[in-house]
């Protein structure tokens, strides 16, 4: 996993609500075991028409939004189902933040525990960062992880909170298993001491 610190990037706008992991990955590319290719099937059933041709309606599809790292959602983004795709398949897109009025449990944890940051915030800064977005598709949000902000070109800055242990791991590029072999050393110390 790599570390996530400060991120500057355009971002996309999802004027959606109520976003479930079916719509951000549908179910037919569950079957693959790694990460690689997920960003194909990244709101699929949205990108595409019946006939696999893309749709020019959808947000992503439009060139002004294409290579954006950063997803601005409605409230509950990722609800539905706990499949860990859904993440992947953000990340795999090119996402490396999505920020939403509020996420489901169990979709914001898998986020965390694979390196996308996910970051609550109140409904009328939603409105904001929509309107900011949409009149200038250039324009570039800076997340900066350590002071726990989202910064506007404008200078507008926003809190946002996040658990502290997941924030270490973020910063320091570490999945759980990754943050548990880093206390290789510790734990070698209180196994001695204690046998």
């Amino acid at each position: 996993m790599e570390a996530l610190t400060v991120v500057s990037a355009a971002a996309a706008p999802l004027r959606s609500d109520n976003v479930d992991t079916d719509q951000i990955i549908p179910a037919r590319y569950l079957t693959a075991v790694t990460q690689e290719g997920m960003g194909e099937g990244c709101f699929a059933a949205w990108r595409y028409r019946a006939d696999g041709t893309p749709n020019p309606n959808f947000v992503l599809n439009q060139d002004c939004y294409k290579g954006a790292g950063i997803l601005v959602a409605g409230t509950n983004f990722g609800s539905g189902s706990s499949r860990e795709h859904a993440v992947w398949a953000l990340m795999q897109y090119g996402f490396q933040v999505v920020i939403a009025h509020t996420f489901a449990d169990i979709f914001y944890n898998n986020a965390l525990k694979n390196g996308l940051l996910p970051i609550p915030l109140d409904r009328d800064i939603i409105e904001i960062l929509w309107s900011v977005i949409e009149e200038d598709p250039e324009t570039s949000l800076l997340v900066d992880l350590e002071a726990q902000t989202v910064t506007l070109p404008d200078g507008q800055r926003h809190s946002f909170e996040i658990e502290p242990f997941r924030k270490r791991c973020l910063l320091q590029g570490l999945d759980d298993m990754g943050y548990l072999l880093a206390q290789e050393e510790a734990i070698a110390h209180f196994e001695q001491v204690h046998s």
